[in-house]
């Protein structure tokens, strides 16, 4: 991938259907490795295996000259919830400017996904048609 796929777009905020803390993201490893099929945040299962980031993504990430603005969801809902509400469901990718943010891909189009390179790809698709 080169550094001209998402030209049009300077950031995108990621936000997962998890919540922060050293906790949770041990909660959320647990969760992962002992009832992976009930695990609620397929966004977070894409980008991250158990413990750490998946390198595809990461690649993906460090190549991309588009910004890529990741929150759980209550880091969401404390900086942004007094201005989207409860708007979003989670996970979610949102874009625009932070005062104007939209959804990018829904989180219909997130859980779908069956792999990170197929969530690079519906990311630079959904790019080439704007």
């Amino acid at each position: 991938m080169g550094n001209t796929e998402l030209q049009g777009v300077k950031s995108l905020v990621l936000v997962y259907n998890a919540d922060s803390g050293i906790g949770n993201a041990v909660l959320d490893s647990v969760h992962k490795i002992w009832s992976p099929k009930t695990y609620q945040c397929k966004l977070c299962e894409l980008t991250h295996g158990v413990f750490v980031e998946r390198k595809v993504w990461k690649d993906f990430r460090k190549k991309s000259t588009v910004q890529l603005n990741v929150l759980h969801r209550d880091e969401f809902k404390e900086h942004y919830g007094d201005n989207y509400g409860y708007n979003f469901s989670f996970p979610v990718i949102l874009v625009g400017p932070m005062n104007d943010l939209r959804v990018y891909l829904s989180s219909r189009e997130i859980n779908a996904l069956e792999s990170p390179e197929e969530l690079i790809r519906l990311i630079l698709e959904k790019e080439e048609k704007r």
